[in-house]
């Protein structure tokens, strides 16, 4: 074929025979390099074949045209090290909320975390059942803004109860919410009869509790109350949410400042 330019999306043989589609960009930093370096490969074959391409290794700029490598990195790097410093000094200064040690401290759950993981969960066990709390960590919220009347962002969470003999069970998919009365709301209730129908995404979560008849949801939210769900877990649920962001944060900066300190 004459020569052409470069559609939009470039067109790569597979050694079966197979076309695949990439985007022009791929072509240009990804696929060059394949054909300067593969001149016995299909894709140096297409190259050679393509004499509208027969220009691509002049792309490559002669060494001269940059400063050495580590040199710039170096310098680069020392500036961001100065900065994660002062702003882990910043960070550091954070506290703890006393409340999150009270509720530690008196609660029948135990509290599970590890650093690095997003994930925390409450946990304990009442008649033969296991009864955990889930959630995540959750980005911060602007004080100002709860002091001018707007609700603290609500924290998601699960409560799983199951069965230690057969398996079976029901998860709670909640939400906290704001107010001193009924500190959570309950969205979708699911029942399993396994473990496999317990961890599957396609599995049936439950109907919109909302939907479900009032006597069933009074019996439902009564039921997770005497497993220890109330208000104090709500507000332990939503300050460890913003704790724990805070917490990894900073490990974040720590772990940056090293790799780049190095």
């Amino acid at each position: 074929a004459g020569s052409q330019a470069l559609p939009d999306r470039a067109i790569l043989g597979a050694s079966s025979g197979a076309m695949i589609a990439l985007p022009r960009r791929f072509v240009t930093v990804a696929g060059c390099r394949a054909f300067r370096t593969c001149r016995g490969s299909v894709a140096g074959s297409l190259l050679r074949g393509r004499p509208d391409l027969a220009g691509v290794q002049s792309l490559r700029a002669p060494r001269s045209a940059f400063l050495p490598a580590r040199t710039l990195s170096t310098a680069a790097a020392t500036k961001v090290v100065k900065t994660l410093d002062a702003e882990i000094k910043h960070e550091e200064e954070y506290e703890q909320a006393k409340e999150i040690k009270a509720f530690l401290n008196t609660s029948d759950f135990k509290f599970i975390e590890s650093d690095c993981d997003v994930n925390m969960m409450l946990e304990r066990e009442v008649d033969g059942q296991q009864v955990r709390i889930e959630w995540q960590l959750t980005t911060p919220f602007d004080p100002s803004e709860e002091e001018e009347g707007g609700e603290q962002a609500a924290t998601d969470f699960c409560i799983t109860v199951e069965s230690k003999a057969n398996g079976t069970g029901m998860s709670f998919y909640c939400s906290t919410q704001s107010g001193e009365d009924h500190r959570y709301v309950i969205g979708n209730v699911k029942a399993f009869a396994n473990a496999e129908e317990k961890e599957s995404f396609t599995a049936y979560n439950g109907p919109e509790f909302e939907d479900v008849d009032e006597k069933v949801q009074e019996t439902l939210d009564a039921y997770i109350s005497e497993l220890g769900m109330n208000d104090d877990v709500c507000d332990f649920i939503d300050r460890m949410a913003l704790d724990k962001e805070q917490r990894e944060y900073i490990l974040w900066l720590k772990k940056a400042k090293a790799f780049l300190s190095a």
